[in-house]
């Protein structure tokens, strides 16, 4: 009976460590170093934007879907105010490159869409995938910090809403300055 016990014990144990899930990233956590391939099968490091660019950076379950679908449109009609507020939208799933890539053609998206197939980098950002998936949008400033976050799996259009305003109060900060 011991044995049992120490058996069943030890198990919840090794179950509960590998399915740990690492926190979510938050702000003032430096952004994760990765590189990625885009929807044109282009590898896309993100040290080449840091510094260039404020960066959106959000996550999203699954291309196509109803409310990603109306996420990304979101994006999309929101893209002249974020290249006139410097900064550039990146959207990550563990969708295809192809499936990216007729994603962004239906939808005429002009913005990178990034293939994390076996979630490393969603894994990096604490950002759950699964059978419920997590939506999460992140803000990165200049020098690499995450400065704004976004979390709300069935509000697809409000993470640019959002996004952009904190990246239009964070100008107007330092306008003022």
């Amino acid at each position: 009976m011991k044995n049992l016990v120490l058996i069943s014990f030890l198990s919840v144990i090794l179950f509960q460590s590998c399915n740990a899930q690492k926190r979510e990233l938050t702000v003032g956590d430096s952004v994760p170093k990765f590189s990625l391939k885009n929807q044109n099968d282009s590898l896309i490091n993100i040290n080449d934007y840091i510094g260039k660019k404020i960066l959106v950076i959000y996550f999203y379950p699954k291309d196509e879907s109803m409310v990603c679908t109306k996420e990304a449109c979101t994006f999309r009609d929101s893209a002249t105010e974020f290249s006139k507020a410097g900064a550039l939208v990146i959207g990550i799933n563990s969708g295809t490159v192809e499936s990216h890539r007729e994603f962004q053609q239906k939808h005429n998206l002009p913005f990178i869409l990034l293939s994390d197939p076996d979630n490393k980098v969603q894994a990096m950002f604490g950002v759950k995938n699964g059978i419920i998936s997590d939506r999460v949008t992140f803000v990165v400033d200049l020098t690499g910090q995450i400065v704004f976050t976004f979390n709300s799996l069935i509000h697809g259009s409000e993470h640019a809403q959002k996004a952009l305003e904190f990246i239009r109060e964070m100008d107007s900060k330092k306008q003022g300055n």
